[in-house]
């Protein structure tokens, strides 16, 4: 899930870069929404399938499996709805062209994405609890 919370924020920031329309705009919350929805049964069926079998059953693994392709699925028809709203190449030499004018706004880029990653790998709890420890030290 936060993975896709991530991609998803890019996406709406670099959109600002590309000429969309209000139903280019519509697919894309669609699709977000969508993998996002996908993210939150898979979670349920895990969650259901844990609290139901204490140890392994093969049809939990079934159904853990068919959630977590139902969210790829999701994931695959929204990569596609981005290609097909975002392939504007003039559009890609637009954001080359602004980062390549503001070293700064590349470098908050960077740092954002360094952020990120630290959010995906940790998690909001995660980065919660070490800066709760580094406060207690």
């Amino acid at each position: 899930m936060r993975i896709h919370t991530v991609a998803a924020l890019y996406v709406f920031v670099f959109s600002l870069f590309f000429k969309m329309s209000r139903t280019s705009y519509a697919a894309v919350f669609l699709a977000v929404a969508m993998v996002m929805a996908a993210e939150l049964f898979n979670t349920v069926a895990e969650e259901l399938c844990d609290m139901t079998a204490a140890s392994f059953h093969p049809v939990v693994r079934i159904v853990k499996d068919m959630a977590a392709g139902a969210v790829l699925v999701c994931a695959v028809f929204a990569a596609a709805v981005g290609i097909c709203v975002f392939w504007q190449p003039a559009a890609f030499l637009k954001i080359l062209q602004f980062f390549a004018a503001k070293p700064l706004m590349l470098l908050l880029l960077a740092v954002s994405v360094a952020v990120s990653i630290v959010f995906i790998i940790s998690g909001p709890i995660g980065i919660r609890d070490h800066i709760r420890r580094n406060r207690e030290e």
